[in-house]
């Protein structure tokens, strides 16, 4: 079995997203339903799974459950459904080759996946998906670049 790569995961619905959450602290965190539950103050694993097969949770209860999960799959559906993109809000730090590689893979798989869809082997959910990544990532560098000359500490950070 391949490994998933969390970082291109695009939900495509509420549902989805939940679910994503999900598996994302099962297989990141090691966090079973239970743990979940309990993390997000809930009082039974049952309902996170019927949050994720209604495709609902009360909006006062994403911020918990994400923070339990260690992901923001919802609020990025959230945002995406809205028409937005979302950042990380950057520290400032100068870029390092790996962060430039990384960003290049991001481009090419975003401008493979639009030729693919031009040859009519991509549907257009994944196509806006990866796009949606790469303009992230670009967004992310700009903003990254514009606070370098000020950087923050990084305290807690990745």
């Amino acid at each position: 079995m391949s490994k998933k790569i969390w970082k291109k995961a695009n939900p495509r619905s509420f549902g989805e997203a939940i679910g994503l959450c999900k598996d994302y602290a099962l297989a990141v965190h090691n966090r079973s339903v239970e743990r979940i539950a309990e993390l997000a103050n809930e009082n039974s694993k049952f309902t996170i799974y019927d949050w994720e097969r209604h495709g609902s949770i009360p909006g006062r209860k994403i911020l918990a459950f994400q923070h339990a999960c260690g992901c923001d799959f919802i609020t990025r559906y959230l945002a995406h459904s809205a028409g937005k993109l979302l950042i990380d809000i950057p520290h400032g730090r100068l870029p390092e080759g790996e962060d430039v590689r990384r960003l290049q893979a991001v481009l090419n798989d975003a401008v493979g996946a639009l030729l693919n869809f031009a040859n009519g082997r991509s549907d257009a959910d994944q196509v806006a998906g990866e796009i949606n990544g790469a303009l992230e990532a670009l967004a992310w560098h700009r903003e990254n670049t514009l606070r370098a000359a000020e950087p923050e500490l990084e305290f807690g950070h990745e």
